[in-house]
């Protein structure tokens, strides 16, 4: 036995003497003990009473978040998610409706005909997406939340934004974070085809600010039950400023502008009516292209003023249905100091989910981060949550019943 224990130990010295597994024991050590430093349970602001509700009915808001062990900072999770995250097959139905200025907006639907929870579809509750900035129905994000939903027997549709669903644009005009006009369109065809099913909406980054801007203007009259946002910009000057950093610059807004400019060529013959369109394209950033774009499109006098215009931040108390708003700490689009920490926890109606990792639309977990993640468990849970216990969520947030 003594013979064999020092052959043990002269095997385990001559391994550790070597330098590569010397430098792979201390990463795994290193990896491991900062993943448990950043792995930490999210911060919930709301008001008592909606807490409790959601403690109960969507307990991944009181569990810990472990973000990937080698992928923890804002700007590697937001690219990580954006070039390995899955893609679900999903199955999509187009209709096109037209708006009153003329123009149209391509839909695309999951009807769930199937579903063996609500097999009447006249009362199938109904999931209505908002995808982000160039976003459509195509994204994994949307793809994910698509599926959770299915899963539960809910009927989706997702709504993309003029110019990025395929469609041709008839009349020179597109969207903008502050102009709601185009959603109301939308939830008057839905609920003028599912009068007596329940609408949730669910906005992602600049999606979330369309639908929280829409949630404050029509208030009791929106015509939905609940919403749910993810990684959107609370101040979109704060949130210009950030996407202006150097290294946030040349990974994202750069490419994000590239995406704009891309959507004006192709409309270009119908855009060059209300737009120069060379000058257009000339933009660099987000910013120079609703300078040069967005802003003279939806007749603000400045970028500026478009801006304090589209920012959601200040519009919560306005809103009268139950909301959840997840952001992450390290997200490079939404800086953390824009957060609307204090307006939410004098608010009856809103949860704010704060975690301390997360980047941009993203929140992997696992070694492996190509399923389902945090943001997708949340989205699932919530929804289940306000369209299977309606009448707890409204009185945990103050509202009477109709």
């Amino acid at each position: 036995m003594y013979l064999a224990n020092v052959e043990l130990w002269r095997t385990y010295c001559e391994c550790a003497s070597k330098p590569y597994t010397v430098f792979i024991c201390s990463l795994t050590a290193a990896l491991y003990y900062l993943w448990g430093r950043k792995s930490q349970p999210p911060a919930l602001v709301c008001g008592e009473a909606f807490s409790v509700f959601l403690r109960k009915h969507c307990p991944v808001v009181a569990e810990r978040f472990s973000p990937t062990p080698w992928c923890w900072g804002g700007r590697l999770q937001t690219l990580v998610c954006a070039l390995l995250k899955s893609r679900p097959h999903v199955t999509y139905r187009n209709e096109l409706i037209r708006t009153v200025d003329g123009g149209q907006i391509s839909l695309d639907w999951v009807d769930n005909q199937a579903s063996g929870t609500y097999p009447e579809s006249s009362t199938r509750p109904t999931v209505l997406i908002l995808p982000g900035l160039t976003g459509n129905s195509q994204q994994s994000y949307v793809l994910h939340a698509v599926r959770q939903a299915s899963r539960h027997g809910y009927r989706c549709v997702v709504f993309n934004n003029r110019g990025f669903g395929g469609e041709e644009l008839l009349t020179p005009v597109t969207y903008c974070a502050a102009n709601t006009s185009d959603l109301e369109r939308v939830m008057q065809h839905v609920k003028g085809l599912y009068p007596h099913a329940p609408v949730l909406g669910a906005g992602v980054s600049l999606g979330g600010m369309i639908l929280l801007n829409y949630l404050a203007r029509k208030r009791t009259e929106s015509g939905m039950v609940a919403g749910i946002t993810i990684s959107v910009a609370w101040d979109a000057l704060k949130s210009s400023n950030s996407m202006e950093e150097p290294l946030n610059c040349l990974l994202f807004n750069k490419y994000l502008t590239r995406g704009l400019c891309r959507a004006v060529t192709r409309h270009r013959n119908i855009l060059e009516k209300v737009v120069d369109v060379d000058n257009v394209l000339k933009a660099r950033t987000i910013r120079e292209f609703d300078e040069r774009f967005t802003s003279l499109v939806f007749g603000y006098k400045s970028c500026t003023e478009y801006y304090r215009d589209a920012s959601p931040d200040k519009k919560l108390p306005d809103t009268a249905v139950p909301i959840m708003c997840l952001n992450a700490a390290d997200d490079p689009f939404s800086p953390e100091t824009a957060f609307p920490v204090s307006v939410v926890q004098s608010l009856p109606n809103v949860a704010l989910l704060l975690t301390a990792h997360g980047g941009h639309i993203a929140f992997l977990q696992g070694l492996f981060p190509r399923g389902e993640s945090y943001m997708e468990r949340l989205f699932g849970q919530f929804v289940q949550a306000v369209f299977e216990h309606p009448r707890d969520v409204k009185k945990a947030c103050g509202i009477k019943e109709d």
